[in-house]
């Protein structure tokens, strides 16, 4: 394609845009000549020999207006400036020549646009039908000239922007397109056909006469798509070509990072384009969002009064206010300055869509909806508003109207982990578990940008009862730590491994995660209770059960619930004393009570209670794995088997071989009631040993 660029000599295409602009400027197609004045001072570089200037100038000024009406269209474009539109259109009714009578038709749209917004206190009424019969007679009037063939590009132009506010696209795009061979250097055309286009195969099956301004809306629509990377590579090239210095290119590369989600990127485009034109406001609002996803408050405040400085009555001046207030959490304030952005201009798309947000966070559902329905009136391709509205039904409880606005976000953002998230959810809480797992896994291909799709996918296969699915998710999870953006998600994490390894006897690996929550206060104290544990099974401190009297539930304890104080303890080197035979379970210490043990008056503090009941059944699938509480005893067993006498345990201060395995049978005594466990005495512990010292995690 650059080839094709440089085919086109630029001092060529400076005489194209110098014309543009006053062909545009005598119709009060201000707009388009903005741009056109943008696009001609990026080449200033390039240089056109004068006299051709001064000859180009002086015939295109006077062109399209007929001698005798020399007067009637200067009087009437000097009260169209200054935005007296009926007058305007009055003084030149009669004119035959094509600039004048373009100039009665404009006039008398915008006349009626401005009575339009001057009666309006509601900006909810966008397409009423009040506009409608408005704009039935001009509609009559243009499609009458259209017709007869009395209209030139840009007559095409404005008739095809009445047929699309009038909802009809398909006759607009036509109409349109026939204005851009006409009026190749007519920006306005192409920016009211961008919308229109809905597939990138449609565009580039599209044929405006090989003019090089085709190059600019392909690019253009491209970033209105979300093709940015697409975007991106034709801006390059229009760089490449010699428009490097125009700030459109620049800017328009700015937004399709910000659409990337490459946030300092964007931000250091802007910052230069501030540099290079300091009192710019367009897509300012656009930078504004981009401070703010940062939360460089001392940046946003320093935009939003530069920008009233330089005019406040801008929509994006208005937005940026908006913005700043949003930051400090003054919503009904923020909400305040979107509405005077509407009020200036009511199809100004970020003030709908940031409005929208903000009734979101006053929790005032209904009039976010009609917010975020108003953004998709005025454009159809904002995915935060069809975003907005899944959120907003999801908070109703209306799972199946935000399945409906998730999947067309998710269509106009196929690659973008969001909306795929978003539809995993609502999957899950419409019980469609097996389509929640296909858009968790998907948003993990495409790149997790909230990093927690992974662990969303873990915890539906572990509420599944898929184990190992779960933990390889959750293996998958962890290991990605910096991706991790919920810490609480990530110690759940943690602290689901730490069980699972510890049921499968792999200590080291159930220690590195139990390890990990030691820094999150709400994991700390299982986690200790866990570590213990491990610590206990390795040292092999397990003693057989004993022929002790049943243990009642009454006096048993969960570890989890222990003192701070007693989680401190020492998790390695007990001492056994020999007057207390116990025995450790996997999760907690259940204490004896027999003729050989002191009564639980005398028990030292340490001596930790834990329940063998089952009353641990509230837990969850892998938790209750490793949980001795949801153990039953099964069978009877004799005090030979399962027992040591007391002068067994007064005489030998190790335990036997074959207490060393984590995983002794727990058996019901043939009277029916429970055999005791007790634990070590803990008291004899050397000073070196009474705590120890945990090592941080890093956790970044």
């Amino acid at each position: 394609m650059e080839d094709e660029y440089f085919n086109v000599p630029l001092q060529d295409v400076k005489r194209e845009l110098r014309r543009g602009i006053v062909e545009c400027q005598k119709r009060g197609l201000l707009h388009s000549a903005k741009w056109l004045a943008e696009m001609n001072h990026g080449l200033v570089d390039i240089e056109i020999a004068d006299d051709d200037n001064k000859c180009d100038f002086t015939k295109v000024l006077l062109e399209g207006i007929t001698p005798d009406e020399y007067d009637c269209y200067y009087l009437a474009k000097s009260y169209f400036d200054v935005r007296e539109y009926d007058r305007a259109a009055y003084l030149v009714r009669n004119c035959e020549s094509s600039v004048p009578r373009f100039l009665h038709y404009y006039a008398t749209y915008m006349g009626l646009e401005k009575r339009r917004l001057d009666s309006t206190t509601d900006q909810s009424n966008l397409n009423d039908s009040g506009h409608v019969k408005d704009l039935a007679e001009l509609l009559a009037t243009l499609r009458s000239a259209y017709s007869h063939g009395r209209l030139d590009g840009y007559g095409m132009y404005l008739y095809g922007v009445i047929l699309k506010a009038l909802n009809l696209n398909q006759a607009a795009q036509q109409v349109l397109v026939q204005s851009i061979r006409l009026a190749p250097m007519l920006w306005g055309s192409y920016v009211e056909l961008a919308p229109l286009i809905t597939e990138k195969e449609k565009l580039q099956t599209m044929h405006f006469g090989g003019h090089w301004m085709r190059h600019f809306f392909v690019a253009h629509t491209y970033i209105e798509m979300y093709l940015n990377d697409e975007g991106l590579k034709a801006y390059e090239e229009l760089q490449a070509a010699g428009f490097r210095k125009c700030v459109y290119v620049t800017s328009q590369m700015a937004l399709a990072y910000h659409n990337k989600r490459d946030v300092d990127k964007a931000i250091e485009i802007f910052q230069d384009l501030q540099e290079a034109d300091p009192y710019r406001l367009d897509n300012m609002d656009t930078y504004s969002n981009l401070l703010f996803v940062k939360e460089l408050k001392t940046e946003m405040a320093q935009l939003a009064h530069k920008a009233v400085g330089i005019n406040k009555y801008r929509p994006e001046t208005c937005c940026v206010i908006g913005n700043y207030y949003s930051i400090r959490c003054d919503h009904q304030m923020a909400i305040m300055y979107f509405q005077r952005a509407l009020k200036l201009n009511p199809k100004y798309l970020a003030a709908w869509t940031l409005m929208g947000h903000e009734f979101m966070e006053l929790k005032n559902t209904n009039a976010a909806i009609q917010s975020y329905r108003k953004a998709v009136e005025v454009n159809k391709r904002d995915y935060r508003a069809w975003y907005g509205l899944g959120q907003a039904y999801e908070i109703l409880k209306m799972h199946y109207y935000s399945l409906y606005y998730f999947k067309i976000a998710h269509q106009l953002r196929p690659y973008d982990s969001r909306m795929l998230v978003a539809l995993g959810e609502t999957y899950e809480k419409l019980e469609k578990c097996q389509n929640a797992i296909k858009c968790y896994s998907k948003a993990c291909d495409v790149g997790d940008i909230e990093g927690i799709a992974m662990y969303k996918m873990a915890n539906l296969h572990e509420k599944l009862g898929d184990f190992d699915l779960a933990v390889n998710c959750y293996i998958l999870y962890c290991d990605d730590e910096p991706a991790a953006a919920d810490k609480q998600s990530l110690y759940h994490g943690y602290m689901t491994l730490a069980n699972y390894y510890e049921s499968k006897g792999e200590y080291d690996r159930a220690s590195h995660y139990a390890y990990k929550c030691l820094e999150s206060d709400d994991r700390k104290s299982e986690a200790k209770s866990l570590l213990k544990t491990i610590e206990n099974k390795r040292s092999g401190k397990v003693i057989s059960l004993g022929n002790l009297p049943s243990c009642s539930t009454a006096t048993v304890a969960n570890a989890d619930t222990s003192s701070d104080d007693d989680m401190e303890m020492e998790l390695s080197d007990y001492k056994l004393s020999p007057n207390a035979p116990f025995l450790v379970g996997d999760r907690g210490l259940v204490a004896a009570s027999s003729s050989s043990i002191k009564s639980s008056a005398n028990t030292t503090a340490n001596e930790m209670l834990i329940t063998a009941s089952s009353s641990v059944t509230n837990k969850s699938p892998l938790e209750t794995l490793h949980s001795l509480g949801s153990q039953k005893f099964s069978s009877s067993v004799t005090t030979d088997e399962m027992s040591l006498s007391e002068s067994d345990v007064t005489t030998n201060t190790s335990l036997p071989a074959t207490s060393s395995n984590p995983s002794l049978p727990r058996r019901t005594s043939s009277s029916g009631t429970q055999p005791a466990l007790a634990i070590p005495n803990i008291g004899e512990q050397d000073e070196d040993t009474q705590s120890m010292e945990m090592s941080s995690i890093s956790i970044d």
